[in-house]
């Protein structure tokens, strides 16, 4: 398929090698869906398909005078549409790679599979350079089994936590673990084993003690869940344990603890008149305002501008919270300690301004619940509600065609409706059948609105209306519902799953995917862009 002409500059290859050692600002971003991404991609391009690009890209790209390059597969028209329509959305300096990864791939440069690989690359780099001792499973099952002093920590968010875990594992974030810890093992002889679902947060989490300087010994659970169910020994799912709040005492100790960290790390702190400066010069450099407490705590009351981060999901998978390369971070929590570890390990990571707002939220105005999604301006479209949908598909002359994530309408859809991805629409419209009218629906609508603009700009001969309130309503009026892959309209690859996540979970691909891990190291030491810089604990 010939790529089409874009209104875009190109930019080749080495070019953009050269953008990425200058070490300015730059917006690298892969306009395909996350499967295609997962395969082979630039090490520092964030992932933000052509499908929801103008819903993601207000928060990962907020200055719209960024340079900014657009990446696709090099056989197919996605950069070039991407680039119109960043144009159309205000983006002046867009730039598409010449023949995509596969100019790149030519040029002989590496090209990464899977996702996160940035921060799944240090974490091997951080193992391997200040050594983070290592438990296996049928070492810390032993100890287990021998009732020996220890508590086991799991560093990931707790939705993924109850998804499976380590018996008796208590679940403790990353950016919680240096905060937490003390109520959980205050006697030092306790071991404490940090574990995630592979390795990364595993390493990364028990390094964080180590770095804090915690009296307990402590070790990183080898593979981690995956490791456990390699190893034959059976996993809890569904429990809902906690690290509880840290006491006045054991705050105090963990603030200076973090303190130091970060010092060694070079993070500093800024005042907020200083940070109320650097946002008023947003259109000549991008600043980042993230809240690295949990989701709730954000949710209760947070600073006006800032967006919730929690802080070892930040470390763990940066790219999906910044899209602007060497970009100005501020961290901001409530009494600091969270907000000092997460910025020493963006440190690390090779991130060189990272600060830390001093005296955290403090008494300063807070507004409440989630941070609304940046919509774009949406043209008219007609709507349906669910009833009326309900009575028009009795006639057969109305089709539905819902754009939710492939996982999302394999859970439940519209019986009858057909399943699509938003830059795929053209062939979408040609795989279903002849139709009078067509009702596009996903799980809010905001993205069905914006795929019925581009479904009635193709077939000016259908009447295309929206579901009003998205399948969500559907569901909400009690009306029949159906589930599983019913009637795709191509491949379903927007999404990529790793293997911990397939309900067949198989051992095989378990096994691959901790050895892909350990195998970025000379893959990074190949490409030569990363900056990492691992903090070795004196001795």
């Amino acid at each position: 398929m010939a790529r089409p002409k874009s209104a875009a500059q190109s930019i080749t290859p080495n070019g953009l090698k050269d953008l990425l050692r200058a070490g300015g600002e730059l917006a690298l971003i892969d306009v395909r869906e996350q499967g295609p991404f997962s395969a082979g991609h630039l090490l520092l391009a964030s992932c933000l398909p052509l499908s929801r690009l103008e819903l993601l890209i207000g928060a990962l790209v907020p200055r719209r005078n960024t340079p900014t390059v657009v990446v696709d597969g090099g056989e197919d028209d996605l950069a070039p549409r991407a680039a119109a329509r960043l144009q159309a959305l205000g983006y002046s300096d867009v730039a598409v790679l010449e023949r995509g990864i596969e100019g790149w791939r030519a040029a002989g440069f590496e090209l990464f599979s899977g996702v996160n690989v940035p921060s799944k690359a240090f974490g091997e780099i951080v193992e391997q350079t200040c050594h983070t001792p290592l438990l296996t499973p049928k070492e810390l099952k032993a100890r287990l089994d021998a009732g020996d002093p220890l508590v086991v920590l799991d560093a990931r968010p707790m939705e993924e936590y109850r998804r499976m875990h380590i018996p008796g594992g208590i679940d403790t974030p990353g950016a919680e673990l240096a905060y937490r810890v003390r109520e959980l093992a205050p006697d030092p002889r306790t071991l404490v084993v940090v574990n995630c679902a592979g390795r990364t947060r595993s390493i990364i989490g028990a390094q964080s003690l180590i770095n804090a300087g915690i009296p307990n010994p402590v070790a990183a659970l080898k593979g981690g869940t995956m490791g456990w169910r390699l190893a034959g020994f059976e996993l809890e799912h569904g429990a809902q344990r906690a690290a509880p709040p840290p006491s006045p005492q054991t705050r105090a100790r963990a603030l200076a603890a973090a303190r130091n960290v970060a010092r060694r790390a070079g993070v500093e702190n800024v005042d907020r008149t200083e940070l109320a400066a650097w946002q008023a010069e947003s259109p000549r450099r991008t600043t980042f305002v993230f809240d690295v407490r949990s989701p709730e705590e954000f949710e209760a009351g947070h600073l006006p501008g800032s967006r919730s981060a929690p802080g070892g999901q930040l470390v763990q998978a940066t790219d999906e919270y910044v899209g602007v390369l060497n970009a100005r971070l501020v961290l901001v929590d409530d009494t600091e300690v969270r907000a000092l570890m997460t910025a020493s390990w963006l440190r690390q990571l090779g991130w060189q301004e990272v600060y830390v707002l001093a005296g955290g939220i403090g008494d300063q105005r807070l507004v409440q619940g989630p941070v609304p999604t940046p919509a774009p301006a949406l043209e008219a479209v007609a709507t349906v509600d669910a009833g009326a949908l309900q009575r028009a598909l009795a006639d057969g002359s109305t089709a539905v065609l819902d754009v939710a994530t492939s996982k999302e309408y394999q859970a439940g859809h519209i019986p009858g409706a057909w399943w699509g991805v938003r830059a795929r629409l053209q062939q979408a419209l040609a795989v279903m059948p002849p139709m009078d009218s067509l009702v596009v629906t996903s799980p809010d609508a905001l993205l069905a609105r914006l795929t019925a603009g581009d479904a009635q700009a193709a077939r000016p001969d259908v009447a295309v209306q929206v579901l009003e309130g998205g399948t969500r309503a559907w569901f909400g009026a009690g009306l029949p519902t159906a589930a599983g892959m019913e009637r795709p309209t191509c491949e379903a690859d927007d999404l990529w799953y790793k293997p911990y996540e397939h309900p067949e979970a198989d051992p095989a691909a378990m096994q691959g995917y901790l050895t892909w891990e350990v195998d970025l190291v000379p893959q990074i030491a190949r490409d030569g862009d990363a900056r990492f810089k691992p903090l070795v604990p004196p001795v």
